[in-house]
């Protein structure tokens, strides 16, 4: 059994719905699950209407449904214009979501209140209207296709914007369901991104979840190989957007892909690499639109050469700088400065210290004000706004010799506010102003990876 999951811009429209089909269908004898995203900018257009919806703004509201139904619509006529009765039975589907979307959708607008509850319900109807298009298709194609609703098997917390897997439930859950489905069938096709807590209540996983989706459900069917299908031909070098001249890696290790998605690269849902681990399942990057590619192989680590990889990047962090003389022979000190962190959940990426200085870094998104109001009561706190950071990636390379000089040797004219090597020898991490991050990262990705020197493991 495989697990193929395939982004909104592998099922956009007609076009890339009939190569997801025929990707596929050349796959039956492994048995596949197939997870599917919303069409591209259908999630976007989701949470539009939600909060058009929230200030009452009827005709908007009205508008932008209409919209949505019209897409999906013309979409079904388009894919199964040779099979009426097919078509007929896609279109009654259809118009039933979106007719309960308009319910909710109208309810919110009456009241003027949006919870996150139904927030959440809205903004997964992308996946449940994609998914059962696609199905339709796949069996009028001749490809019998077993549907899954994965909020049956999907189980998280009660956050329902942010759910959190609860991941012994889910893969006592899925074997059972997806053997099910698959009675009498060539394939069985499920959402990602959506699940519902315990009570059976809606949540959904976050921006890019589709693709732990996937993940997770393999881990607990243990697939032979996870495909995650997108519009790239695997992972590059860095982020082609910044930097020239960027090249694809054949294969990575599943600790510099999980590094690489922390840091920045927007390939892969940072969390997507943790169920894989677990069961040492294989891993694939792929290209919908170049089906033949090789794309980028995600392996156990024993399999990977040691050496730089990636440079990455969080292109807008802040630094917050703590200090106290009290930190010095203080017990406990450092205990209750995290604690506040973790109190008000703000997550912290780099972390520096010194005797009486503590430096992290955390996301320009959080919300640290309370934190930095309770760290101030007994510290002496500064937050440095517009930076960036950038982490230099691959298996082993702080056990290279020279790899500092290498790395810094292209940023002698670059204020360095913080260097973090990783204890995992994965990274070497460093903080920049965010007007120099363009070039910065294109020199080091240069000297890098067009000079490459050998450097020995020590």
């Amino acid at each position: 059994m495989i697990v193929m999951k395939f982004g909104g811009t592998s099922v956009a429209n007609f076009e890339a719905i009939t190569r997801t089909i025929f990707i596929v269908g050349s796959k039956l004898d492994q048995m596949p699950v197939v997870v599917v995203s919303a069409l591209s900018k259908v999630t976007d257009l989701l949470y539009k209407i939600a909060d058009t919806a929230a200030t009452q703004d009827t005709e908007q509201t009205k508008e932008l449904l209409g919209q949505l139904r019209e897409r999906h619509v013309n979409l079904v006529k388009e894919l199964l214009e040779q099979s009426p009765m097919i078509m007929e039975q896609a279109l009654e589907r259809v118009n039933a979501i979106c007719d309960d979307l308009d319910k909710l959708a109208y309810a919110v607008c009456a009241v003027g209140e949006l919870s996150d509850r139904n927030k959440a319900i809205i903004i997964s109807n992308g996946e449940l209207l994609s998914s059962t298009i696609i199905c339709f298709t796949m069996n009028a194609k001749g490809i019998k296709t077993g549907f899954i609703d994965a909020r049956t098997m999907m189980v998280t917390n009660d956050s329902y914007l942010k759910g959190e897997p609860i991941v012994d439930e889910i893969a006592q859950r899925v074997p059972g369901i997806v053997a099910q489905a698959y009675e009498g069938m060539n394939a069985v096709i499920t959402q990602g991104f959506i699940a519902s807590n315990m009570a059976g209540e809606q949540t959904v996983l976050g921006r890019g979840g589709s693709d732990y989706s996937a993940s997770l459900i393999g881990m607990a069917v243990d697939a032979e190989r996870i495909e995650i299908w997108t519009d790239v031909d695997g992972v590059r070098t860095a982020d082609p957007r910044k930097v020239k001249n960027t090249k694809y890696l054949e294969k990575i290790s599943f600790e510099e892909a999980a590094e690489m998605a922390h840091f920045g690269a927007k390939v892969l849902h940072p969390l997507t690499i943790e169920p894989a681990v677990k069961k040492n399942i294989p891993l694939y990057v792929l290209n919908s639109m170049n089906p033949s590619g090789k794309g980028t192989a995600i392996l156990r680590n024993e399999l990977i050469e040691d050496g730089v990889k990636s440079v990455s990047f969080k292109e807008n962090i802040k630094v917050i700088n703590i200090f106290s003389m009290r930190m010095i022979n203080t017990s406990g000190f450092l205990r209750r400065v995290f604690e506040i962190f973790s109190e008000n959940r703000v997550s912290v990426d780099l972390i520096s210290t010194s005797e009486a200085n503590i430096s992290v870094t955390v996301d320009a998104g959080e919300k640290i004000e309370k934190t930095v109001a309770e760290l101030s009561e007994f510290c002496d706190v500064i937050v440095d706004d517009d930076k960036a950071q950038v982490s230099v990636i691959g298996k082993n390379i702080v056990r290279l010799n020279g790899m500092l000089k290498k790395t810094f040797a292209p940023l002698k004219r670059t204020n360095v506010y913080m260097i973090s090597q990783g204890a995992s020898f994965v990274n070497i991490s460093f903080v920049v102003d965010r007007e120099e991050l363009t070039e910065v990262v294109q020199d080091l990705h240069d000297h890098l990876f067009d000079n490459p020197e050998e450097l020995e493991v020590f």
